[in-house]
């Protein structure tokens, strides 16, 4: 899994920081930061419902 975040479309919302801050975090601006791009396996399931509740859809998923 690597996850990647368009911080163009990044609304600052924070959802993702709330809910996985071992892979996401935010700038100054208050926008995304990745922190990890490829995130162990026991963070899987945090980072799926980050971007699930992403109000900008900024967060993907690539294989």
């Amino acid at each position: 899994m690597r996850v990647t975040a368009d911080r163009d479309r990044c609304v600052g919302a924070g959802q993702c920081t709330l809910l996985s801050p071992e892979v996401f975090d935010q700038d100054d601006d208050g926008l995304v930061v990745v922190l990890r791009d490829e995130p162990a396996e026991d963070l899987h399931e945090e980072v799926h419902q980050a971007i699930d509740l992403c109000p900008s859809r900024s967060l993907r998923l690539a294989d």
